[in-house]
């Protein structure tokens, strides 16, 4: 099984990147194939200082390794080192329906949020899809807030192969069936992680940046403090039961605690007597107690870059392969020399 994901390199990493993606790719890399990323061009649609832009994709990749990842099991890699993406991105687009991007449910919620509705944002499923179909990837580990964007891969990969493939039936997309040809672009399938698919922020709204509401993997120590310690809570007194619904506190500690000491947090917090400012102060601790070897993991990491680079070339050369065979077979597909 060929797994692929990656992380955009919009901003600081955060909690809710690792408990909703990075965890899981740590995990996924012992039972498969594992192809990781870093999107710096989907970053571009965000992050339009040059400097800025190297630095944060830098600090992915050294968070990536930091919280476990292994060059020889994993190919990691930045997504600007594989042209052949947008080559793809482009051949792809060509059989995109316009009403497909339109409803697209992320860049509707950005907007909404104020961002600027240019065209890399509205094409950015395209090249997402790209991303995907280029390593015919089986599974994509993905939040719940981004299966649309499978959806849309699987999709395009119908219409591009029922275009160009003779023979392709999409009941069978395998080609299993005599008479029946296999797809070029493989259909990928969305592998969701249902218990922390979607971390709250400190403001109860999804952890995002581009929300402002992040606790970061690697920040300063009195920075992370005051943002746990300033996540949104109610005037419930200190005696009385806490809600747990629309409690970003409280769901914060699900994701972070140990099942077994988070049932122990789940009675108090239920019963009452305990004030939520002891529930900060019992984040904060799971927070350095699961990130602090990460964190000086991440120092080690920065003080030899050269090493840094060279996981990230051998991965990019290790993806460039797969990548050109794919593209090989799309060029003569679609009758480009």
């Amino acid at each position: 099984m060929r797994i692929l994901s990656g992380v955009q390199s919009s901003g600081r990493l955060h909690i809710g990147n690792y408990y909703g993606a990075l965890r899981q790719f740590v995990q996924l890399q012992d039972e498969g194939e594992a192809y990781f990323f870093i999107a710096n061009l989907h970053a571009l649609t965000t992050v339009r200082d040059p400097k800025q832009a190297e630095e944060l994709t830098r600090e992915a990749a050294v968070a990536y390794l930091s919280l476990g990842l292994d060059p020889k099991k994993a190919v990691l890699f930045r997504q600007s080192d594989v042209k052949e993406v947008l080559e793809l991105n482009w051949i792809l687009g060509t059989v995109v329906p316009h009403a497909h991007l339109e409803r697209a449910h992320s860049y509707k919620d950005k907007v909404a949020k104020g961002i600027s509705p240019d065209f890399g944002l509205f094409a950015y499923p395209v090249l997402m899809a790209a991303d995907i179909l280029l390593y015919s990837a089986d599974a994509v580990p993905v939040g719940r807030d981004q299966i649309q964007h499978i959806e849309f891969a699987r999709d395009w990969a119908v219409k591009f192969n029922v275009t160009y493939v003779p023979g392709y039936d999409p009941q069978d997309p395998e080609g299993k069936e005599k008479g029946h040809a296999p797809g070029i672009l493989k259909l990928p399938t969305a592998r969701i992680q249902e218990s922390t698919a979607v971390v709250p922020g400190v403001d109860g709204q999804k952890m995002s940046k581009s929300y402002g509401n992040t606790i970061e993997l690697f920040g300063d120590e009195k920075e992370i403090k005051k943002r746990i310690m300033s996540v949104k809570t109610d005037s419930t007194p200190v005696e009385a039961p806490k809600p747990t619904e629309n409690a970003p506190l409280y769901d914060l500690l699900k994701v972070m605690l140990p099942e077994s000491r988070f049932k122990e947090v789940d009675a108090s917090w239920r019963a009452g007597g305990k004030g939520y400012g002891d529930y900060k102060k019992l984040l904060l601790e799971a927070f350095h107690e699961t990130f602090g070897p990460a964190r000086q993991r991440r120092q080690e990491l920065l003080s030899d870059p050269a090493e840094l680079e060279r996981i990230l070339q051998d991965g990019a050369e290790r993806a460039r392969a797969e990548a050109s065979r794919l593209m090989q077979r799309v060029r003569r597909a679609v009758g480009i020399p």
